[in-house]
Formats: C-alpha cells, structure tokens, sequence
C-alpha cells in the first residue's frame, strides 16, 4: 500500500500530514502526485469528495519547497482558478493547512468582499493564489495582479466553470500567463466543451481517472419519490424529521426556491440556512459556519453555492428539484458519503421533472429505487405562537393567536402524528412504475431504512 511518505514528498508537508492524521493517500492522490512532481500537465477526472484538492495541493508545496524564489510583485507562482467563493477558501484553507510548516505565501481572491485588500495584498506578491476567474479578471484589467510569472496554472472543477459560463473568461487569463508553465485540470466530468478546452491548453497530459463519468459515489444510496409540486414541502418536512437524518444539505434549482424551502421549513420548526449567489459573503459563512458546528442541521443550497461546502458527517443529501443536467446530479450526490462514511440520497420528482430523471438514469446506468411517500411519517408542524397580552385594557389580557409566516399551522397533523409516534421510521420499496409505483431493483422487496452511520476513514478526502 502505498503512503505519503513513499511519495516522496518533502519533509515539511509529512509533517503537516502527520499532524492531521493522514497517512494513506487516496487512489487519485496516489496516481496524481506522481505526475505533478515530475512536472507533467495533467488532466485529472475525479469526483468532489475523492481527495483531488490535496492531489495537485501537496505536490505543488513540494515543488516550491524544492526551488525557493522571491515572489514577484503583483504576481503569484502558482494560480489556482475555482468556480465558487466557497471552494476557492476552501482550496486555499487546504493549502495553508498542507503547507503550515513551509514558509509559504498564499492568499484568496473572489467576490462578494471589497476588493481594495486583496490589491494591498497582491501588491506584495504570492507564491500561492487562489481566486474565482470573475473577481481575478477584475483586478487583472486594473492592473493590480500580474500572470506573467505564474509556474503552475491549476484549473478545478473545470466542468462547473463551463456551466456558468466561464470559458472565455478563463481563455483570457490563460493569455496573460507565461506559456512556460504546468497546466493542471481537474473535474468531476468531460463534457466534450472541457475536452476541447484541454485540448488547446494541456501539453501531453497524463490522465488520471478515479471514476468513470456516469459512475456515482459508490457509497451512496440513491432512492426517488414520486411528489407533485404542492407535495413536496411536506415530503421535505417529514423526510428532516426522521431521526436518522443527522445533516442533510437540500438541492434546489433556483436561488428564491432555496429561500422557500427556508421558510416552509422555518414554518415546521426545522431550522436551516440559505445559501446562494444572492446572499452577501457575511451571510454565506456564518450558513456554512452554522452547518459544520452543528448548530444548524439542514443547509438549502443551489447547485452553484454548493460547490466547496467541505463538511464530514452529511448523512442525507435530498434533491428537492432534480436537476436539469444529469452531471449535477453526479456533483449533488457527492456531498454525502465523503471520508470514508456512507450516505443516503433522495430525490423528489413531479410529473414535469420526468425528462430529467431519464436523463439522470441513462448517465448513472441505473434505476432509482422508488420509495412510496405513504410510509412517511405525517410532518409536525411547529406549534402556532401566543403573543402575550398588552397594555391596551383588560379586554386584551388573553392574548391572540399569530400564526407564523407563511400560512397557519396545523394542529389536526401535529397532533395525530404525536398519537401515533409520528409513524414508522424508515420507507418501503414498492413495485412497479410510476407516481404511486415503485420499479424493482435487484431484489423482490423489503424495506429500505433510512438510518445511517456514518464510518471515518483515515484518508485525506478534502474537496
């Protein structure tokens, strides 16, 4: 078996590794290390959750351990472009992380922030930058950031720059690169746009493929409800109130459904957090902060803000709207079963959403196990609010009832599934096809449980 110390790499970041308790690299770690360090472009194909941050991270410490130069001015040595706010600190929290004991420079830049510090800072100059390509081509038209000097370009999640909208951006600041450098790409899948994109910038790459593209965290198990759009709410209430659910993220396809799906569940007394491009960066960190300290169980996130959330211990990952590109189903998924632990997850589908699902299928080579809504639990809703009485006389003193935002509550369900222990705790598989019809798979029936534990495994999984 191989370690990271039969990697060679160099003393500094063993001792990084050490300290965090790693010892075995992934098998993208194990295959990728190699390659970067001796200096080959790469193009590396590997889900979120495999490991791949510290696959091109520890290499590139290592290289510039190995070959010490003044940082150039405006400038940095290695650039590392991210789709998102969220990974790009992440990436750069795994560097600061790796290279505690090096004596490096890094910093981060993305949007969202003032951009007047990240200038100062890149005044100096870095060994390390990680930045988002909207924020970077800023500074870059202002003069503020130099790409001359960069030895090292690393491209991640390459798939999801091309979904929102990226390339151009990203072909300008290869541009402004020195065409002496190593090129790294990273991505979860190849559509053909990131193929030709490497195509023009990867020079003989070695080609590192951890999974396939229509494979899925194998880790995961997948399950479907059939739920029209008035049921889904309360689909999404009862699933968050089974006690197997210990930290769930919930997919949304737009930034104002994320915020629905906030309320609705603020309404059943289920607290949670929104996280989208519409929220400020203060909102969105103290979200993700809430989420990984445990203090909030449910984070509600679109496709695009989910990207970075490096968190362990996500027991469920539940698709409220599928997606409309298969592959973001393959990204989705991926945010539970990390670090050696397994995952359960469920998406709801409606009669409009048909299309995707086939979609999703095909991609994954696999039918989704149906699972009958019936067998859930009826949702509790939070109790309706008493506002204490004012001052106004004494034919106040009773107070009223408020009902919280939203709609009133509903005591009839509240009580019912407290009589009844709020039904069984896990969900049947069912037979047949369609809306109230399961479709076998593999075996003849039984029940599919819900409850999952997590298990810890001593590999570095970071994003």
């Amino acid at each position: 078996m191989t370690t990271f110390t039969e990697l060679g790499l160099a003393q500094p970041l063993l001792k990084a590794l050490d300290a965090e308790g790693y010892v075995t690299p992934t098998p993208v770690q194990a295959q990728a290390i190699p390659y970067i360090i001796a200096g080959r472009d790469l193009l590396g194909i590997a889900q979120t959750g495999t490991g791949k941050t510290a696959a091109f991270a520890l290499p590139i410490l290592h290289r510039l351990l190995n070959d010490p130069k003044p940082v150039p001015k405006k400038g940095c040595r290695v650039l590392v472009l991210s789709p998102t706010r969220e990974l790009a600190s992440q990436i750069h929290q795994s560097f600061k992380t790796y290279g505690r004991f090096a004596n490096l420079s890094s910093t981060v830049i993305f949007g969202g922030v003032s951009g007047m510090a990240q200038a100062r800072t890149m005044a100096r100059g870095v060994d390390i930058l990680v930045a988002t390509p909207g924020r970077l081509i800023d500074h870059l038209g202002e003069g503020a950031v130099s790409l001359r000097d960069v030895e090292v370009a690393v491209l991640d999640e390459a798939d999801q720059m091309l979904d929102m909208g990226f390339i151009l951006p990203i072909r300008r600041l290869i541009k402004a690169m020195s065409p002496v450098r190593q090129n790294l790409f990273f991505s979860a899948t190849m559509p053909d746009a990131i193929g030709s994109l490497a195509g023009e910038i990867l020079r003989d790459p070695a080609l590192v493929r951890v999974a396939p593209v229509s494979t899925t965290a194998e880790r995961v198990e997948q399950q479907l409800i059939y739920a029209e759009k008035a049921q889904k709410r309360d689909v999404l209430v009862s699933l968050l109130q089974l006690p197997s659910v210990e930290r769930a993220i919930v997919f949304t396809r737009t930034k104002h459904g994320a915020d629905r799906v906030v309320r609705h569940l603020d309404d059943a007394g289920v607290q949670s957090a929104a996280i989208h491009g519409n929220k400020s960066q203060g909102q969105r960190e103290r979200a993700l902060g809430g989420f990984r300290n445990g203090q909030l169980k449910v984070l509600v996130a679109t496709d695009i803000a989910a990207r970075g959330i490096d968190v362990d211990g996500i027991s469920h990952v539940i698709n409220f709207e599928l997606p409309n590109v298969p592959e973001t189903y393959v990204h989705r998924i991926g945010r539970t079963a990390r670090a050696g632990a397994s995952g359960l997850a469920i998406s709801l589908c409606d009669s409009e959403e048909r299309s995707y699902l086939r979609g999703i299928e095909r991609l994954i080579r696999k039918r989704i196990f149906v699972i009958d809504p019936s067998t859930l639990p009826r949702p509790i809703m939070a109790p309706r609010r008493v506002e204490a009485a004012t001052a106004e006389g004494p034919d106040r003193s009773a107070g009223r009832v408020i009902t919280r935002p939203g709609g009133p509550s509903r005591p009839g369900r509240n009580a019912d599934a407290n009589a009844t222990g709020a039904g069984p705790r896990h969900l049947h598989r069912q037979h047949g096809r369609g809306p109230g019809q399961g479709r076998p798979v593999g075996d003849a029936g039984g029940e599919r449980h819900l409850s999952r534990s997590p298990r810890r495994a001593r590999t570095d999984r970071s994003a």
